[in-house]
Order: structure tokens, then sequence, then C-alpha cells
């Protein structure tokens, strides 16, 4: 019910076409980079995908984060613009169904935009690189990690739009978030544990052990993020 409502909002924002050319543009980063530069990267002794990803994931990761920052501000919009959420809270649905339907909802086009992303990967393997079998099941192991590092992000993005009803402020917020994960030191691995700096981490490369601290931590955030808007909504209720 709440999903089918969120997406019955988002319809006329421009919302689903916003991370559709999202997703084309981190796309295109790859194929332009390899395009324009293949040559330094053809003599790297490393396997296709680690390499495509070392050379353009840090670029590819900042789009899809801003991408999510700009989404969670545009869907909280509908629902302040106009005290539309006021009016929600009197039908009988549960806010925190509004937010987790909007959770669902992200991690949907989330999903597609990573897909798009994986077959300009796999593409730029095949086209650069020898094609073995082994690319597909290394595109799928990496985006499948991107995707569960990008949710504490994107839950986190939904919250700061949820609790700032201007939707500048919460758009402010999340793009100091964005550039503050940016100029942490990438070697720490608690300062990499920041909800923003997580989606810029590769699976490929990374020691399987660090790899696993890496996904609980990810685990963990989203289940203290969810917790925090729950609470967050009912004392806002109580004071309302």
């Amino acid at each position: 019910m709440s999903f089918s409502l969120e997406c019955k909002k988002v319809k006329r924002t421009g919302f689903t076409p916003a991370f559709l050319f999202g997703g084309l543009l981190a796309a295109v980063v790859p194929v332009l980079n390899m395009a324009v530069r293949s040559e330094n990267y053809l003599g790297i002794h490393a396997a296709p995908v680690q390499i495509l990803l070392d050379a353009n994931w840090q670029m590819m990761a900042m789009l899809n984060i801003l991408l999510i920052v700009a989404g969670a501000c545009l869907m909280y919009h509908t629902e302040y613009a106009d005290n539309a959420i006021q009016k929600m809270c009197t039908l009988p649905i549960k806010e925190s169904k509004l937010f987790f339907g909007k959770v669902t909802l992200m991690l949907l086009m989330c999903i597609v935009v990573l897909v798009i992303e994986a077959a300009s990967i796999a593409f730029c393997s095949c086209h650069w690189f020898e094609m073995t079998s082994e690319v597909w099941i290394e595109v799928m192991k990496n985006f499948g990690y991107a995707l569960l590092l990008m949710l504490p992000s994107a839950l986190g993005s939904l919250f700061i739009a949820s609790v700032c009803k201007n939707m500048w402020v919460s758009l402010g917020i999340g793009v100091v978030c964005v550039f503050t994960a940016t100029m942490l030191p990438t070697r720490s691995f608690v300062l990499s544990l920041f909800p923003f700096a997580l989606p810029f981490q590769i699976f490929a490369g990374t020691a399987e052990n660090t790899a696993c601290n890496f996904m609980i931590a990810a685990v963990v955030e989203i289940i203290i993020i969810g917790i925090a808007e729950v609470l967050f909504l009912k004392v806002r209720r109580s004071f309302e």
C-alpha cells in the first residue's frame, strides 16, 4: 500500500527520470575514460573489473550519492508542500510506513541505477579487455556489495529530509555530508564507516575480512537509522 502510494506521489516530480539520467551519466564515466585513456589501464596486471572500478568508481559513487540526496529531498518536498504530510497522518496508516515506503522506492531506484552502471562496466570489460566467464560473476559481486553499502546513505538522506521541512536545508546538509565523505582519509576504517563514505568502498581488491566488516557495519547502520527515524516520528508526533 505505502509503496504503491509513494510511486504515485513521485510520478509527476521527475524523480524516476532523474535517477535514470543519473545512472546513465555515471555509466558513461568508465566508457569515456577507457575511450580516451585506455592505454593507461591495459597494461595493468589485475582483473578487468578491479581496474575499471579503481579508475572510475570514486566519480561514479559521488554521482550516485548526490542523486540519492537530491531524490530524498524531492520525495519529502512533496510531503511538506501545502502540509500534505499532516493530511497523510489523518489516514489510517502509520507515519513510519510512509518512511519505509520511501525507503523501498529508493532501494528500487538504486538497483536500477546500479544495473545500468554494471552493464557499463561489463561492456568496458568485454570491449577493452579479454572476455572471461568470471567477468559477470565479478560484476555481480561488486555491485551487490555496492548496493548494500549504498543503503546507509540512502536511509540517512531520507532521515535528514524527513527532519527538515525546508528542502534546501536538507539538500545543503546532504551535500555537505557528501563532500565531507570525500575528504575523509580512505585508509581509516573507522572514518570510512561514515554512512556517506561507505559507498566509495570497492569490493574488488579488498581483503575478505575488511569487506565483511564493511558489510556488517552497513547492516548495523541501516538498523540504527531505521530505529532513529521511528523514534523521531514518535517524538515529533507527541509535540504536535
